[in-house]
């Protein structure tokens, strides 16, 4: 790939998994550790971005010393990916917003006061929708390039383009980056779509965050 520059371009990616609350010591969450958000930003960084990172719980940094132009800021819960994300949105006009966060989908209709006592023969949670973070960021940046990611499990790859061009146009997304589940594939595999429905297929997580960056680099 060509090498280029990203300097004096301000990015902001998020990455890994959010937790929701189920009562004061348990929590539901997902697999991912947000490997690929933090490519992404830190390849950025080298590339000469200003770069803020907002990075979930299960991201491992005690023997990680970030570069001195990418400022990490550290998750748990959705509600505080939520209030970071508006914080930041609202702080600067970010050229480009990635979000490739893992951020959970629903969330207890009533969180347990306390904790809930293990002798208990069944339990049923009532769960409800999560708002959706990646449909308001064209609200308070109209402006900014949004790469929007979006994940399925068992579905064929044209079924998978239907649905995640769909996904870019409700969020408003410039690109979007779909993939399919798949354990047994050590590196990523994902199609990159725009606005005009077209994709391309890309294998590797440097490679697909290299073409990511190109693409902030070449439309903003």
């Amino acid at each position: 790939m060509d090498t280029f520059s990203l300097k004096g371009k301000s990015i902001l990616v998020t990455a890994g998994s959010t937790w929701v609350k189920i009562d004061t010591v348990r929590v539901i969450t997902n697999i991912f550790k947000g490997k690929i958000g933090f490519t992404i930003a830190e390849i950025a960084a080298h590339m000469g971005a200003d770069v803020t990172l907002l990075l979930g719980p299960s991201f491992d940094l005690s023997t990680y010393k970030p570069a001195a132009n990418l400022n990490i800021l550290r998750f748990k819960f959705f509600d505080e990916l939520d209030t970071l994300m508006k914080s930041e949105l609202e702080k600067r006009p970010y050229d480009a917003v990635v979000h490739s966060a893992a951020v959970s989908d629903f969330r207890l209709a009533t969180e347990y006061d306390g904790k809930i006592k293990s002798d208990t023969d069944t339990l049923t949670l009532e769960l409800v929708p999560t708002k959706k973070i990646v449909d308001y960021i064209k609200d308070i940046l109209p402006h900014t390039f949004l790469i929007k990611f979006k994940l399925e499990v068992n579905v064929t790859e044209d079924r998978l383009k239907d649905i995640a061009f769909k996904s870019l146009q409700h969020s408003r997304a410039d690109l979007i980056v779909a993939n399919i589940y798949n354990p047994a594939f050590a590196d990523h595999e994902a199609f990159l779509m725009d606005t005009t429905g077209e994709s391309r297929k890309i294998s590797g997580r440097e490679h697909i965050a290299q073409s990511i960056l190109k693409e902030i680099h070449d439309r903003t």
